[in-house]
């Protein structure tokens, strides 16, 4: 800082009566910041529609074989619009502590066109059959900013994501359902950028991939987030992106591939 700017800013703080000494200002109080970027916690709530591709299989435990399902092509599901949460807890000015919950839920109805053996059970062509999916995904990560500056930074993610899967399938005659839950770590990086001094541009990309272990377990976890955020107040603002977020796992006799991705829009209040 040149000698000028100094001087201009100890005479900032006598007018004010800054009484405590320099060291003892907050940092997240800097006004140079961009808008929406001084704050301790941050809460943000979306509106999702993404396009589906979701794939199951279940092999009873007697090793009867499980067919390939294709919840959109044998089953019927459609698109429909989900809600997620996020939570940012900010300490200080280059780590942030972050939990985000999205629930997926999907229903449908349909007589399938070729037969189908789910968990051990037949599920006979022509015959209808209700579908159930429900899809809990939970994200607590560490966030480490490495490079900081005014109007944006560049960031190191590590992650612990939580995947509840459950699907069931239901007839006339039958019903069976099957249950995958499993930690995933996750490690990746997020960048954002201000093209005016409301308005910032985020990238974000986490990912794992555990191989094989015992030819009972394994998966991979891809994250892709863009998005774009208007801040009105430091307080206030609105955002809109696309994310693309994918899950393919094996745990014990049940496997699966679902993927959803699409765009997004909704609101962020800051503390």
């Amino acid at each position: 800082m040149s000698t000028r700017k100094a001087l201009v800013s100890v005479c900032l703080l006598a007018l004010m009566g800054g009484a405590a000494p320099l060291h003892a200002q907050a940092p997240l109080q800097t006004s140079s910041r961009a808008t929406g970027e001084n704050y301790h916690v941050e809460v943000s709530g979306s509106f999702w529609a993404p396009s589906p591709s979701l794939l199951i299989n279940s092999e009873s435990l007697e090793g009867i074989l499980g067919s390939d399902i294709d919840l959109i092509e044998d089953l019927g599901v459609e698109r429909k619009w989900f809600t997620q949460l996020r939570v940012v807890l900010r300490p200080a000015t280059k780590h942030k502590f972050r939990f985000e919950y999205t629930p997926i839920g999907y229903e449908a109805e349909k007589v399938i066109e070729r037969d189908l053996i789910f968990n051990g059970i037949l599920f006979p062509v022509n015959i209808e059959v209700e579908t159930e999916l429900t899809w809990r995904a939970y994200r607590f990560a560490y966030e480490y900013d490495f490079f900081y500056r005014d109007r944006g930074f560049v960031g190191i993610v590590l992650e612990a994501k939580y995947t509840d899967v459950e699907a069931q399938l239901t007839n006339n005659f039958d019903s069976e359902f099957v249950r995958a839950r499993a930690p995933i770590p996750a490690v990746g990086v997020i960048g954002r950028g201000y093209v005016a001094p409301n308005i910032s541009i985020t990238g974000e990309f986490t990912f794992f991939k555990l191989p094989e272990i015992e030819e009972k377990y394994s998966g991979s976890y891809f994250d892709l987030d863009i998005y774009g955020t208007v801040n009105f107040i430091e307080n206030v603002g609105v955002q809109a992106g696309w994310r693309s977020f994918d899950v393919v796992y094996k745990v014990d006799n049940d496997n699966g591939d679902l993927q959803v991705r699409g765009f997004y829009f909704g609101g962020v209040v800051r503390f």
